[in-house]
């Protein structure tokens, strides 16, 4: 049986947690990149809402998600862990791409750090 067949509940839990990363950081981000300080902006319940809106997928894709990784072998400390490298990874071309920040090598060091922190919850199992 190939590496992908024994761990495909394990790869697909984390392809869900990437995707429901992705509409997590636009619900918490999306709309501080029009907000500039002293300008008018939407009214605060309504970016709210909407937030709402797109975090409702977000909880339609993750929670399938950890209940997939718990019944693939993941403990509750390793999808975390996991969420958070996933968090990261998803940021960091967020910060870039989306909001315009420039690239700082602390951003890969912090996912580097993150990376260690998945080893060391896995360990174990290694």
């Amino acid at each position: 049986m190939s590496f992908i067949a024994r761990h495909s509940g394990v790869i697909l839990t984390v392809a869900m947690l990437v995707a429901s990363n992705l509409f997590m950081t636009f619900a918490w981000y999306w709309h501080l990149k029009a907000h500039k300080p002293g300008s008018s902006s939407w009214p605060l319940i309504a970016i709210i809402l909407v937030s709402w809106l797109i975090a409702l997928v977000e909880y339609m894709i993750a929670i399938p998600a950890n209940r997939l990784g718990t019944s693939s072998g993941l403990n509750v400390a390793q999808l975390k862990i996991i969420q958070e490298v996933v968090t990261v990874s998803v940021f960091i071309p967020f910060l870039i791409i989306f909001m315009g920040e420039k690239w700082r090598w602390d951003y890969l060091w912090a996912l580097l750090c993150m990376i260690g922190a998945v080893y060391f919850v896995n360990r174990s199992n290694i």
